[in-house]
């Protein structure tokens, strides 16, 4: 959610604050006929696909009294049938619809869905979100790891909650889909996937708001001297549509690609930041991330700047733990920004590295 670019509905963020969202009228949404002829609504592959049964009602889930006193033996005659269903299909609710019969907690889940995502008064999943209205939006996500897009469910044999078993996962990996098992599958696999918990699809969404020109700079993670640091000026992009860097990366070695409006809307700025094999939930404890977050706060600070994004043409160290040994050159790496200077307590060598204090001059090269 949101699921694809071809489904559009109301304005409900401008309704709520314009006073209209005192009357508690049903969102309204179609999709365009490109919608229904595309497979999978946007997504890489069918989101669910699941086993039905060949029992109908409660007996398909008996109580847990009766799964006792019942050879489940007999239930498992019939053949079941497998139902699909795209990413639409599962925000708008036919997914619960389709399986009401065959699964007591179906009416539930349909009634927190309708309650907390349908009649929400701001947010309509239903629709593609567009730029929130505030001055500057920075997405910043992980990338280039191996995430679950898809799953198979089939019936357990089992009185409810526990009616329902994954019997496989579709995973997106760079350029196809494969299966818990291996076995590649088909769909719609991208250039880039997911940060091992999330999918591409729904990280990248906010690069539909960059501008129709964009700035796109590859850079190192680790601090780097600029010579590895790749940029595209003034990229045309579309807007509502995805922009991937065409760049070349070296083996072994973690990027952050920045995509940087170059023309934007006035008095706007966005930027999206992928940073290759961050982890969803490991992220917010990365050091290059909290780098340049706070590079990019100290540049927005400084009186004068003229630039919008502070320059990545060079990353030197910015604290002590950011200096260490060479133990090549037998001296602290990073000469110009680092020395060695002990301090009682030091174990090793690379502990005695630490900033110059002439490094403080060292940040006006990011203005």
């Amino acid at each position: 959610m949101p699921f694809s670019k071809n489904c559009k509905g109301d304005n409900t963020f401008w309704t709520h604050f314009s006073g209209g969202a005192a009357k508690k009228d049903k969102h309204v949404y179609h999709c365009t006929d490109e919608e229904y002829q595309s497979k999978y609504s946007g997504w890489p592959t069918n989101i669910i696909n699941i086993e039905i049964p060949s029992t109908k009602g409660l007996d398909a889930y008996p109580s847990v009294t009766e799964a006792f006193q019942t050879n489940m033996t007999s239930m498992e005659c019939g053949l079941p049938t497998l139902l699909s269903f795209t990413a639409r299909e599962l925000a708008d609710g036919t997914l619960f619809k389709a399986i009401e019969d065959y699964d007591p907690d179906s009416k539930r889940m349909l009634h927190q869905l309708k309650k907390l995502y349908h009649d929400d008064p701001v947010m309509n999943p239903l629709t593609p979100w567009e730029r929130p209205p505030i001055k500057n939006v920075f997405c910043i996500y992980g990338a280039h790891l191996k995430t679950e897009v898809g799953y198979y469910f089939a019936p357990s044999g089992k009185p409810y909650p526990d009616n329902w078993i994954i019997t496989d996962i579709i995973y997106e990996t760079e350029g196809s889909l494969v299966s818990r098992s291996g076995t590649v599958v088909d769909g719609n696999a991208g250039p880039i996937t997911g940060d091992e918990t999330v999918p591409y699809h729904s990280l990248s969404w906010c690069k539909n708001w960059l501008g129709p020109k964009v700035n796109i700079t590859m850079a190192p993670q680790p601090e780097h001297d600029g010579s590895d640091v790749q940029v595209e000026l003034n990229v045309e992009h579309e807007h509502g549509s995805d922009i991937i860097a065409n760049m070349t990366k070296a083996p072994r070695v973690k990027y952050i690609t920045f995509y940087e409006d170059s023309e934007s809307i006035p008095g706007k700025r966005t930027a999206v930041w992928e940073l290759d094999k961050a982890n969803h939930r490991n992220i917010v404890r990365s050091p290059v991330l909290m780098r340049e977050l706070w590079l990019q706060m100290w540049h927005d600070i400084q009186p004068g700047v003229k630039a919008k994004f502070v320059t990545k043409a060079k990353r030197g160290p910015l604290r002590d733990a950011d200096c260490y040994w060479d133990y090549g050159k037998a001296c602290c790496a990073w000469q110009e920004y680092c020395e060695y200077r002990y301090s009682f307590g030091d174990v090793h060598l690379g502990q005695s590295c630490r900033l110059r204090n002439t490094s403080a001059n060292m940040l006006l090269q990011y203005i």
